[in-house]
């Protein structure tokens, strides 16, 4: 069997190939989800992250008004309000400045991984890891929209949003990589790691753009549970059995001591479980 992945740290992001105006370096990698996080650095991250967010803003807007290829990188920073070499502190290049949250949602996304119950299915903890990413969407419908209008006609964006897809894959593949069932999959390990990942996030893409095409309008969290429904049923299996078991017995036993309710939870229930446990013991009073 294939050797379990040893770390789940986001790759760096790939250069958009062809980029007329690119920067000396890269843009500062954010804060790890595994590193220590002060004060000072949570205030650092909120910082960098607003000001990605205000130079996105800038360039959708002269993407919109002037044309994608006609809009400069002094453009931008002049109407950001800050000078070209903070653009490039940030963003390597005009079409990367379109996703300023995509470094930020990977970090979370592994965070996710890396605090993961130890009953959990492995493919179950990617599907919840890659919903960061429609959170990110949905918390802004409206600029989310003009986005994906945007990646649609320009192709040096589309090709950033594909870079960007490819990075959340190579995340996941690394991780399921570690939890397949001992003695089952042998040299197909690379191979359904990578589908199943890929299943996960082509699961998820088609949702999206489904939800970016209605103008950010539904229940999107349904539908992608729906989706994810059918990539377990048919990748779930060999995956997860190196995880402990889920202990027996309930999660979460309820009972009524006069006006009040006495509630006993594992620490790894899941809070649904015991939401569930509560409102029954309430509907029989």
């Amino acid at each position: 069997m294939s050797q379990p992945a040893k770390s789940v740290r986001p790759p760096r992001g790939t250069a958009t190939r062809g980029s007329e105006e690119s920067g000396p370096s890269g843009p500062r990698p954010p804060q790890s989800a595994a590193g220590p996080e002060t004060g000072g650095t949570r205030r650092a991250a909120a910082q960098r992250l607003t000001m990605r967010r205000k130079l996105a803003a800038a360039a959708m807007e002269l993407f919109a008004t002037k044309g994608y290829e006609a809009t400069t990188v002094d453009e931008i920073a002049a109407a950001a309000g800050v000078a070209r070499r903070t653009f490039f502190r940030h963003f390597r290049s005009k079409e990367e400045a379109i996703f300023p949250d995509h470094d930020d949602t990977l970090v979370r996304a592994a965070g996710v991984l890396d605090a993961a119950p130890a009953h959990e299915n492995p493919l179950d903890t990617v599907c919840r890891g890659i919903k960061e990413v429609m959170r990110m969407y949905a918390a802004s419908p409206a600029v989310s929209v003009e986005r994906y209008r945007l990646t649609r006609e320009v192709p040096a964006l589309r090709e950033r949003e594909i870079a960007s897809v490819a990075r959340y894959e190579r995340l996941f593949t690394r991780y399921l990589l570690g939890h397949f069932e001992e003695g089952t999959h042998h040299d197909d390990d690379p191979l359904l790691a990578e589908v199943a990942a890929s299943a996960v996030v082509t699961a998820h893409n088609h949702v999206l753009r489904r939800w970016l095409r209605s103008g950010g309008e539904g229940d999107v969290e349904t539908q992608l549970d729906h989706a994810f429904a059918i990539v377990r049923e048919t990748f779930g299996k060999g995956i997860g059995a190196g995880r402990a078991p889920l202990p027996e017995g309930p999660a979460a036993t309820v009972h009524a001591e006069g006006e009040v309710l006495v509630t006993v939870a594992r620490t790894d229930a899941p809070l649904g479980e015991v939401m569930k446990a509560i409102e029954k013991v309430l509907r029989q009073r």
